[in-house]
């Protein structure tokens, strides 16, 4: 069985080869591209970052992103908490120098990584109210924020000051005639989400298809929706984690 992996290039071939080397036949298939934004607002963000009670990282692909900005010799404030939502992007933080003191996330055998475990973690602290939290996240096509405001309105209504920095774009590829091709015809391949914006470029690339006969594993229970919504026939909702994707996928044969 075919397996469409849709994260961003660099993440799609990671995790292909994990694949791989347990005999999946995994095939990247990116749906986002991650570019560049102003490196100046991150370079303003290291200078004030001291003054901040923690700074929360939306995805890997944040802190690769903030760190890439990092001035000469800056090194992480011990008393700022570096906040994660999953394993994936506490492990970038981790290579990027955070002190493992300094990190916040869901555990590894949590049952979900997203920001309303997240905040079960971080939420009860009442060191929050008047304290400034940075959350680093991507930016859409448009330069507005990606993602969800979910947990910016839990902190705000915690009395927490949030200050928002796009330190990446996330963007729809530009697919040539054979990629078209290769994607419309791939109906009986299992594809694998873990973002609503894959979903959603998929479709903006696609309008025509006729998905109710695929199959789907989506990594969060919004993003299943977001592939049902989509036309996709059987969707099944899966841990980001290799055992359990490789589980869910053995379990599709």
């Amino acid at each position: 069985m075919r397996v469409l992996v849709t994260r961003p290039l660099r993440e799609a071939l990671h995790w292909c080869e994990q694949l791989r080397a347990r005999g999946v036949a995994a095939e990247p298939l990116p749906l986002i591209d991650i570019t560049a934004t102003d490196p100046v607002p991150v370079a303003a963000a290291w200078a004030g970052l001291a003054g901040c009670h923690a700074a929360m990282f939306v995805s890997a692909n944040a802190a690769e992103a903030f760190f890439a900005a990092r001035p000469a010799a800056a090194a992480w404030p011990a008393q700022v908490g570096a906040w994660a939502t999953g394993p994936g992007t506490a492990r970038a933080l981790q290579l990027a120098g955070v002190p493992a003191a300094a990190l916040v996330a869901p555990a590894a055998d949590a049952p979900q990584f997203d920001s309303e475990t997240l905040w079960r973690l971080v939420g009860g602290d009442p060191a929050l109210a008047g304290a400034r939290v940075l959350i680093v996240r991507g930016a859409d096509a448009d330069g507005r924020p990606s993602g969800r405001p979910w947990l910016a309105a839990q902190l705000e209504a915690a009395g927490a000051q949030v200050h928002e920095l796009a330190a990446y774009a996330r963007r729809r590829p530009a697919w040539d005639a054979a990629t078209h091709a290769q994607a419309a015809a791939a109906t009986a391949a299992l594809w694998l989400f873990s973002s609503s914006d894959a979903v959603r470029h998929l479709q903006q690339l696609l309008p025509n298809a006729d998905w109710r006969g695929t199959r789907a594993l989506a990594t969060h229970a919004r993003i299943a929706e977001a592939a049902r919504d989509a036309g996709f026939g059987q969707v099944q909702t899966v841990r980001p984690v290799l055992d359990d994707m490789v589980a869910s996928i053995e379990s599709q044969r």
